[in-house]
């Protein structure tokens, strides 16, 4: 088919590589603006640009799609489809309008559970036991739109927001060109119970609270695993933690209660947490051991001083 495809990040080109190997014709690729990234903020073009200059597919990169002459460029292409997974800008009804098929979206989360930004990290802060991905027709509304396809992917105590990303990025790739093949597709419209949105992540959540449960932290560090990443202090000093495991021990909240040869044992408001990677602000992830090795520390001493 003649696509358009719209998206930005990691995930959107898993998806924009998988349908090129099904063989569609992606005419046009629109993408954000060049972002300064880096230490030394330098322009950086997005994953999806770097796939799609690779291919030397055409790319549009406007700052907005209200814009009369944006709508033109798209209109131009003619599409019969235009696929948008994590694209972060607003798609106004007449550009939905202009594919034969409309505009369809990947979005990563079991609609109508998780609307919205975030879906990822929210689903493992929630406790879910799963998440999927649903390719949806798109329409006015955030994330309200029909349903035509979904699959499930499962949720664990070891599942990280990076994990979960790429099996979902791998799922939605063999989502879009499944359902591309088998269109026109019976749509279902979302359900009006269980609602939920997926608010966009902010650093200030990702500060750890010892007071609560090692189970509740536990989520916490694997929904912010690789961004933000969860953050406590020790003696002044910022410390992110990368993975942990719930245990059973009992101390004030914070407490390191135990320094074995590859973890720390910290108290909870209810159990502990065994962490067995962490890092120092402007170091690197590393192993207890290593950490260690650099950074002592004696049992007794509190992290986050409590809070």
């Amino acid at each position: 088919m003649k696509l358009i495809f719209a998206g930005t990040p990691d995930f959107a080109a898993t998806a924009l590589a998988d349908l090129l190997a099904a063989g569609h014709e992606v005419a046009l690729v629109l993408t954000q603006p060049d972002r300064p990234a880096g230490r030394g903020m330098a322009l950086q073009a997005s994953p999806v640009k770097q796939l799609a200059a690779r291919h030397g597919l055409p790319v549009f990169q406007p700052a907005s799609l209200k814009d009369p002459l944006a709508q033109e460029t798209v209109r131009e292409v003619a599409a019969e489809v235009m696929v948008v997974a994590a694209y972060g800008l607003i798609l106004p009804q007449v550009v939905l309008d202009m594919p034969r098929y409309g505009c369809l979206n990947i979005h990563a989360s079991l609609l109508p559970r998780w609307r919205g930004a975030a879906p990822i990290q929210r689903a493992i802060l929630a406790g879910d036991a799963e998440s999927g991905v649903c390719i949806m027709q798109m329409e006015a509304g955030l994330d309200t739109g029909p349903v035509l396809m979904s699959g499930k992917v499962p949720i664990d105590g070891q599942t990280t927001a990076a994990s979960l990303h790429d099996a979902l990025a791998a799922l939605g790739g063999r989502l879009i060109v499944e359902a591309l093949a088998r269109l026109p597709l019976l749509p279902t419209p979302q359900s009006e119970a269980g609602i939920t949105y997926a608010a966009k992540i902010e650093k200030a959540e990702a500060l750890i609270d010892w007071r609560q449960s090692a189970m509740t932290i536990d989520r916490q560090i694997r929904a912010f695993n690789p961004f933000p990443g969860a953050v406590t202090t020790l003696a002044g000093t910022q410390v992110k933690l990368w993975q942990a495991t719930p245990v059973m021990a009992t101390g004030a909240p914070g407490e390191l209660l135990a320094l074995e040869r590859d973890s720390l044992v910290i108290a909870c408001g209810e159990g502990a947490l065994r962490v067995t990677e962490l890092q120092k602000a402007g170091g690197k992830r590393l192993p207890v051991a290593r950490f260690l090795a650099g950074h002592p520390m004696n049992v007794g001493e509190i992290f986050g001083a409590g809070a």
